[in-house]
């Protein structure tokens, strides 16, 4: 049996962040890690159907600062900003701090791993078959830019009697590169037949770092 990393985790620090950033320590920190559970859970709850693949939180000593990152932003903002002041004043309840929300809009969701796989998932709640909805998949995302990207179904496939995995990939999808941009998901979908798991992996391209140029080194000019 393979040992699995995950690819964000295995990145964090080098092409990739946390989704929380902030420091506590003892008490504190337990607390502030529910309550970043809590925020996450509230601002879905609200916007089930907005497409939204993640929430990052920044704390500072008298300010949290939330950044949803979803597909579909007018469902998010609501009629005139109606959602979004229901949605900051609940998160200021909860927190007791003022908050800052910012919507970001992803502009391409076929090269979003957690969107792409709540696709996936909401098809087989539909009773799509999972090999047409992991291709459609992977056309979409290999038509929209992507070097690569692999998907994994696991579970009743098709309501067979004993669980199996099938997957799919097309292009490349290197797991051990850490200069490698990949955006991983893992969602579930609720079927009759029992819960089916979803894994995607979306290959960007790679992410080189910056040359840093050499101390002293001056551009050199020459009179006629």
């Amino acid at each position: 049996m393979g040992r699995k990393v995950h690819p964000i985790g295995f990145r964090l620090g080098i092409n990739k962040t946390w989704e929380s950033r902030w420091f506590a320590e003892g008490d504190e920190y337990v607390k502030r890690l529910h309550e970043d559970q809590a925020i996450r859970e509230l601002v879905n709850n609200i916007v089930p159907r907005a497409g939204i693949s993640k929430i990052e939180i920044e704390r500072f000593p008298n300010r949290v600062h939330i950044m949803v990152h979803t597909a579909r932003p007018g469902i998010v903002i609501g009629r005139k900003g109606a959602t979004v002041k229901e949605l900051r004043s609940r998160v200021e309840a909860l927190t007791g701090t003022k908050v800052k929300l910012d919507i970001e809009e992803i502009k391409n969701p076929d090269l979003d791993a957690h969107l792409v796989g709540e696709n996936i998932a909401n098809q087989l709640q539909r009773r799509i078959s999972h090999r047409r909805a992991m291709q459609r998949a992977v056309t979409n995302a290999m038509r929209n830019g992507a070097k690569g990207i692999k998907v994994i179904c696991a579970g009743r496939l098709s309501g067979s009697e004993m669980a199996r995995r099938e997957w799919v990939r097309e292009g490349r999808v290197p797991a051990q590169t850490l200069r490698a941009d990949i955006d991983f998901a893992c969602t579930e979908a609720l079927t009759g037949y029992g819960r089916i798991g979803v894994k995607v992996w979306i290959y960007k391209g790679d992410i080189l770092p910056k040359a840093e140029e050499e101390p002293g080194a001056t551009d050199v000019y020459i009179s006629e």
